[in-house]
């Protein structure tokens, strides 16, 4: 073989082994589970401080707000680690009054990355992350339903099988996409992707509507939940009367122009 034929040979051969090895490397997937940091341009929302949780919170004003501020939420030392958390029991909240005493970022949000570290301390805690005060991610120790631990409430099963139990650390990753509108008009329901300490749970599951009614969220009682609309909202967290511990909070805002939330 001359010259001028083997060069373009090797150069084909080359391609084919890059394109081999790069078939062979695996999925690395961004950070997720207990202790995940905040990536750059990402907002940490609560560090462990009183002074950050006055600064970026305040209580979702529903129609049940019975709370009044400043936030009666406390902190208490880590029992599973360093520094303080936060208690969301909240006594506007005492017999399981979900939205007198729920907490939501000042600053609002539509696609995001979303992280939240939560420990359930005594049997059947209750409580509940809410992606722009209106779609909620299940806490409650001991329900494997659909409205259970880990569900997108009503949307999904729950993956309790993530759960690390009681008095353990667990975390919830979560890549949100919100509605989208034209004319006023829902064109794309709200999705998600999620991992739960570290296991992919759910993967672009979509969410067709508010659950719970009015007290629960934004557009709860807006046609029974099914009349979303296109106003944005903080990250909700949600207090029930339980000793549900919260740290390492944090949000990423993003633009996820396809309908496509995996990560």
């Amino acid at each position: 073989m001359n010259q001028q034929r083997r060069q373009p040979a090797l150069f084909l051969a080359a391609l084919a082994l890059l394109a081999v090895g790069t078939a062979m490397l695996p999925t690395v997937k961004p950070p997720v589970g207990v202790g995940t940091k905040p990536p750059t341009g990402a907002d940490l929302l609560f560090d462990g401080t009183r002074q950050m949780l006055d600064q970026n919170w305040t209580y979702w004003n529903g129609p049940r707000l019975s709370a009044t501020l400043p936030i009666k939420w406390f902190l208490v030392k880590d029992p599973a680690g360093k520094g303080m958390v936060l208690n969301t029991n909240d006594p506007a909240a005492a017999g399981g009054k979900y939205g007198a005493a729920d907490i939501v970022t000042k600053k609002l949000y539509r696609d995001a990355r979303i992280h939240v570290e939560f420990m359930i301390t005594e049997p059947g805690g209750n409580s509940g992350v809410y992606l722009q005060s209106r779609y909620e991610i299940q806490i409650v120790d001991g329900d494997t339903t659909s409205h259970g631990m880990g569900a997108v409430i009503n949307e999904s099963p729950s993956p309790y099988y993530a759960y690390a139990g009681i008095g353990k650390w667990n975390a919830y990753d979560i890549q949100f996409r919100t509605a989208r509108f034209k004319d006023g008009q829902r064109t794309e329901p709200a999705m998600v992707t999620i991992y739960f300490n570290g296991k992919k749970v759910h993967d672009n599951q979509k969410i067709s509507q508010v659950w719970g009614g009015p007290n629960s969220g934004i557009d709860g009682g807006n046609d029974g939940g099914k009349g979303i609309t296109d106003t944005p909202g903080g990250l909700k967290l949600q207090a029930e009367g339980h000793n549900v511990l919260y740290r390492n909070v944090w949000i990423k805002p993003l633009e996820l122009a396809k309908a496509d939330t995996d990560f």
